[in-house]
């Protein structure tokens, strides 16, 4: 069992997991357009992490992919100022974060997946490929992240989820995927279990967006990690949020081994570094309160710890 972080390899962690987190988005686009999600400060980060740290959480999912406001460079400086270990993830993310005349729209599978393994085995770019000059660090990804759109992926994202899957393929690690609306997870392990990843290998995030039970179960069936993530931005409904009643009948439905948390935190309203609230530390701590308060505290460790483990460790190849 090994799980990448941008520090080095682990062969477990010894504390709480958060599966799917935002610690750096910085990019002249996003400070343009979404000024509300610019994360651009290893100190506020490293201030956001301590009371993390405090509650016991020891390793977060920095999930933002390849040239879309990554920055390897502050991870690492995140992750030794924290104490907390941080995955980064290579991949891409919507064309949103890019626009129509990136590269990144104008190469095929093929080029895509040899760039990811390279994250993944080499060492993501110092200038996370802004720049005409490559100049690999010795911080390496430790998952590989793809986003679709809608029910049924496009053209652009059935070449993402291939050159994802063919990374993950090659290399043994796992997928995070990013659902938008929480919708389109079923036909995204449909394309990637077609092009050879293991169901367990992948990582659906943003499921409980769609506020559906029903869906959730359903998505559930296909054997891959349901990532949720909607707790902080219901946090005021207390043990009463629709996030919670999902969670309750995917444990009900026995789904309860197959159940990733996180924060998405990706909002400088949630941080309290940056005056908001509830702050990331949250989620382990009030949130926690409210599972045991809805019956779900036997399932603590499992949401935490364990499946997280299982869910972003490597497979041998």
């Amino acid at each position: 069992m090994m799980i990448r972080t941008v520090l080095g390899d682990r062969a477990g962690v010894d504390g709480l997991v958060y599966a799917h987190e935002h610690l750096i988005i910085d990019s002249p686009l996003i400070e343009d357009r979404w000024p509300h999600i610019l994360l651009d400060s290893v100190e506020d980060a490293v201030a956001e992490l301590a009371p993390c740290r405090a509650a016991g959480v020891r390793l977060v999912v920095d999930a933002m992919p390849a040239a879309s406001g990554r920055d390897a460079v502050r991870l690492a400086d995140i992750a030794r100022g924290s104490g907390v270990d941080v995955v980064a993830v290579t991949g891409l993310h919507h064309d949103r974060y890019y626009g129509p005349r990136h590269w990144s729209n104008a190469v095929g599978a093929d080029a895509l997946a040899r760039l990811f393994v390279a994250d993944l085995t080499e060492g993501i770019d110092r200038y996370d490929y802004t720049s005409p000059v490559v100049d690999r660090t010795p911080y390496r990804a430790g998952v590989v992240k793809v986003a679709t759109s809608g029910e049924r992926p496009d053209a652009r994202d059935r070449r993402n989820l291939e050159a994802a899957a063919r990374a993950s393929v090659t290399t043994g690690c796992p997928v995070l995927t990013h659902c938008e609306d929480g919708r389109g997870a079923p036909a995204q392990v449909e394309e990637l279990t077609a092009w050879g990843v293991p169901v367990d290998a992948i990582i659906l995030s943003h499921v409980d967006k769609a506020r559906d039970p029903g869906y959730a179960r359903e998505v559930a069936t296909t054997g891959a990690f349901l990532e949720l993530d909607q707790n902080l931005r219901q946090a005021d409904l207390g043990a009463a949020a629709p996030h919670l009643d999902l969670v309750a009948a995917l444990v009900e439905g026995g789904f309860g081994d197959q159940i990733v948390l996180g924060t998405d935190g990706a909002r400088r309203s949630l941080w309290t570094a940056h005056g908001g609230t509830p702050g990331l530390a949250w989620l382990a701590t009030g949130y926690v309160d409210l599972l045991r308060e809805r019956g779900l505290g036997g399932h603590v460790e499992s949401f935490f710890h364990a499946n997280p483990v299982r869910a972003l460790s490597w497979r041998p190849i």
